[in-house]
């Protein structure tokens, strides 16, 4: 048990006991699908309205069914999601290292911090025209601007977390005899892992934001480039099967990173 799930599970004797939890009479799972339901069915009465133009769900299931069916769906959702999962998994591997570095040494804090600010004010969609003239037109570019994007939205949840640890869990390790090693496995990185988490999900989610523009970059395929030809022959059921399925992908990695959460944040009280 780590030193920050010993403190976590540790109550003192006869305090009082934490509020019962609201949980909601209907299961969420059903509350799900009537959110489901009530969306679906707002988006067909504006569309029967002749809301713009908007197509009806129908319209966009059957040309979802026309993109399943000749393997187009399939191929542009592999491209993107191959993309998104490089680049992410690229700008969160440096993102949380550079974040316990600027968290737990005052001079990386230093060195890096104004570099890591700087760059936060700067769209990662502006970088798309240097890193076509630096990297060129192929995957490169593209893997740099969703990695930019989760490092820059990931580096800074985890450099929060560390700064945030509880200065009495250190202490209590300290006279325990643990040395900075020890305190900083067992005590600050299990302490700081919710806010790595929460840097996670904001990254994916700006990773999965970049990737349209990024697919600007004279790419072939993927979901991106899907959507900007339609958009040229104002084919609206071909953009809408684009943002559903980027929608559903992004949900299940989103779910996926919050099962992690839970495994490994298990010691932390949660509602």
């Amino acid at each position: 048990m780590t030193g920050a799930q010993a403190v976590g599970k540790a109550a003192p004797h006869g305090s009082a006991k934490a509020p019962r939890e609201q949980r909601p009479r209907v299961p969420v799972p059903v509350l799900n699908l009537i959110s489901l339901a009530a969306g679906i069915g707002l988006w067909a009465a504006l569309a029967g309205a002749g809301v713009q133009g908007l197509p009806g769900p129908i319209e966009v299931a059957e040309q979802g069914r026309e993109l399943i069916s000749d393997g187009t769906l399939f191929d542009d959702a592999l491209a993107s999601l191959r993309r998104v999962l490089i680049g992410f998994a690229l700008g969160t591997a440096l993102a949380v290292p550079v974040g316990f570095l600027m968290g737990w040494y005052g001079t990386a804090r230093g060195l890096l911090e104004p570099w890591v600010q700087f760059f936060r004010t700067i769209p990662p969609l502006a970088i798309i025209p240097l890193a076509i003239v630096l990297l060129g037109i192929g995957e490169t570019p593209k893997l740099v601007v969703i990695g930019l994007g989760a490092f820059l939205s990931c580096v800074i949840s985890t450099f929060q977390g560390v700064i945030g640890v509880d200065s009495t869990l250190i202490n209590a390790a300290r006279v325990l005899g643990a040395n900075d090693r020890v305190i900083f496995a067992r005590v600050v990185v299990p302490a700081s892992s919710p806010f790595i988490i929460v840097g996670m999900r904001v990254g994916l989610g700006s990773a999965w934001a970049t990737l349209v523009a990024a697919e600007l970059i004279a790419a072939q395929e993927g979901l991106g480039f899907r959507m900007q030809h339609a958009q040229i022959y104002y084919d609206l059921p071909t953009i809408f099967v684009g943002l559903i399925t980027i929608g559903v992908l992004g949900l299940l990695m989103d779910r996926l990173l919050l099962a992690a959460e839970r495994r490994l944040t298990g010691w932390q009280d949660r509602r």
